[in-house]
């Protein structure tokens, strides 16, 4: 059974209280307020990726209420194929099973070569059904009631990559339509946790990735 890591995730790689409240404090939106629905960017499957097969996953009967993101904390490759992304994936999957966990501990992944990845087995079907969301282990205190996305890479002292921004803007304002969260909610792990993550540069970008997501919806 899967419970609150030991580690610090780094270190593998070197309900709501009322919506009307919420929408009111400015922490939730719903699709019915969008201008437009942003474009459903494309996500590949744990199947397309080669996942190994996972079981104990498990399906909370409600939405999340913010996006957390991280980067990986590896190697910042310029190698931007799909099959680089692909392997990177595997690779994430891998350390976190080894670690004891039941799969990859966040729900998706971007490539530096801005290629968008289902993480946790479940996390694209219950995205695009919008009212269920994978529990993951991303971010203790935050793994029941927020969507984890890694970014391959590690952002101390770089910038990531300008495919792998823009998948990441479109990649949150598709989950913020989708389950009504405000661009607000997008915080980086070091806000919940003590952490490095998302690295120093990353983290400066919040706000302008905030703002990206908030013009796309």
């Amino acid at each position: 059974m899967e419970g609150t890591p030991s580690l610090d995730r780094r270190s593998l790689f070197r309900t709501m209280a009322g919506v009307g409240a919420l929408a009111a404090a400015g922490q939730l939106i719903t699709p019915a307020t969008a201008l437009a629905a942003p474009a459903s960017p494309r996500i590949f499957t744990c199947a397309e990726w080669g996942a190994r097969a996972v079981s104990g996953i498990t399906t909370l009967n409600h939405r999340p209420n913010r996006i957390l993101v991280h980067h990986m904390a590896n190697p910042n490759s310029t190698t931007y194929t799909q099959a680089h992304a692909f392997q990177v994936a595997r690779n994430c999957q891998a350390g976190h099973m080894g670690q004891g966990w039941a799969d990859t501990g966040q729900h998706f992944t971007i490539s530096r070569g801005g290629h968008v990845m289902e993480g946790r087995k479940g996390s694209l079907s219950t995205l695009r059904g919008r009212t269920q969301m994978i529990k993951a282990a991303h971010c203790p205190g935050f793994n029941e009631n927020s969507i984890g996305i890694e970014n391959e890479g590690t952002y101390t002292s770089a910038v990531p990559t300008t495919a792998q921004w823009n998948a990441l803007v479109n990649m949150c304002a598709y989950v913020c339509y989708q389950y009504g969260i405000s661009p607000s909610n997008i915080s980086g792990h070091r806000d919940h946790f003590a952490t490095a993550c998302p690295g120093n540069q990353f983290y400066a970008k919040l706000a302008q990735l905030r703002s990206e997501v908030r013009a796309k919806l």
